[in-house]
């Protein structure tokens, strides 16, 4: 049995291959529950699109880069998310404390690291316009080089130039605190 032929038992598929998906996913997230989502969109994907399957790679190759891009969406998508959230705060420092006392951290450790992010959020706003926008598009919007580039209508090496003077900038103010 071929493993284009193989496909069309999807019973037999995720016998197979749940388990490898899971544990990857586990690995790279380690939180079970999403690990456990991620599996099932997984495999949700892998019989939606079975018929496109054509064999090109093997098997085992196509359903991990589906479970590789689903967890970089995961990764992706969950640190979007707090961004958003923080930007939709009256007080976006309300949500970071909240975020980061739902680590299990000592309120000493929540305290220090919400003095940082709005020692961050501080030199971020002190920035000249352009290293701003830059510095937020990528660290924000976790956008890349290429991305902002094209976004702002800056040259490539003007954006590298822009986010190096905006990173250093950021740790010389955040380090005198």
């Amino acid at each position: 049995m071929t493993e284009v032929a193989g496909i069309a038992d999807f019973d037999s598929i995720v016998a197979v291959y749940r388990a490898k998906v899971f544990r990857f996913a586990l690995a790279s997230l380690r939180d079970p529950d999403a690990a456990n989502t991620i599996t099932q969109d997984c495999f949700m994907r892998v019989f939606q699109s079975r018929g496109a399957f054509r064999g090109d790679c093997s098997l085992n190759t196509w359903i991990m880069q589906i479970a590789v891009n689903l967890v970089r969406d995961h990764v992706r998508n969950r640190r979007l998310q707090f961004w958003r959230n923080l930007g939709k705060r009256s007080n976006p420092l309300e949500l970071a404390s909240e975020t980061l006392a739902g680590r299990e951290r000592s309120p000493e450790v929540q305290a220090v690291l919400k003095e940082q992010v709005r020692a961050v959020w501080e030199a971020a706003a002190k920035l000249p316009e352009r290293q701003r926008t830059v510095f937020l598009l990528r660290f924000v919007e976790d956008m890349d080089v290429l991305e902002i580039a094209a976004a702002t209508g800056l040259a490539e090496g003007t954006v590298k130039v822009h986010l190096f003077r905006a990173l250093d900038a950021v740790r010389k103010r955040v380090g005198k605190r």
